[in-house]
């Protein structure tokens, strides 16, 4: 991924418990104080105007705010932004490498993996991580043995379905969502079960 530019962090008007943090976020390292109380997700979208990862319930529970510290999925609602000193965040906003999309963003759109979009950020940064998780071996609740360590997990639908079962979409997307993780995490294209209105795919 490549650096993205320095963001420019909008200075509060006021700061209570303050404390100073230094981390890095989509590659740009980033050293701002912030109320010890605040989340993740209200400094990135408040302090640092990255307004990808959306807020929905506030309470961990729809994975809207979903993205990705040190390579794993955290809800950023419930994250303390205290919490992330030298940690490694990446939002939606820091998949793509400049024009050029992640794989993930790029089977989104060609299975239409999305209808208002508002629950999409944390869709695809929670299918992003997966990936990693898959190829590490790790367990979910469908793995039938979970005593063998395998190296790592090819993902079926029911492995997809469970994995990214905290993320909720209420457009019920979740057809088009499985397609789109499958064709990324598989070695075959996985076909579209839409078109454009001229025929075209």
């Amino acid at each position: 991924m490549a650096r993205s530019a320095p963001i420019e962090d909008l200075k509060p008007f006021s700061i209570e418990n303050g404390r100073n943090i230094s981390f890095s976020v989509n590659g740009t390292k980033q050293k701002l104080m912030v109320d010890s109380r605040m989340t993740l997700l209200d400094m990135l979208r408040e302090r640092l105007n990255l307004t990808g990862s959306k807020k929905g319930c506030d309470h961990g529970q729809c994975g809207a705010c979903t993205l990705i510290i040190d390579g794993k999925r955290v809800l950023s609602c419930l994250t303390l932004a205290a919490a992330c000193e030298d940690k490694k965040v990446t939002t939606i906003e820091g998949l793509s490498t400049g024009n050029e999309l992640h794989p993930m963003q790029v089977s989104f759109i060609k299975h239409d993996g999305f209808q208002c979009g508002y629950c999409t950020p944390g869709q695809i940064c929670s299918a992003v991580a997966l990936m990693d998780e898959a190829e590490n071996g790790d367990a979910s609740y469908v793995t039938v043995n979970i005593r063998k360590k395998s190296k790592s997990v090819k993902l079926n639908d029911q492995e997809i379905r469970e994995r990214m079962s905290g993320n909720l979409c209420r457009c019920g997307a979740y057809p088009n969502i499985v397609d789109a993780i499958r064709e990324v995490h598989g070695d075959e294209a996985v076909s579209q079960v839409w078109q454009f209105a001229d025929g075209t795919d």
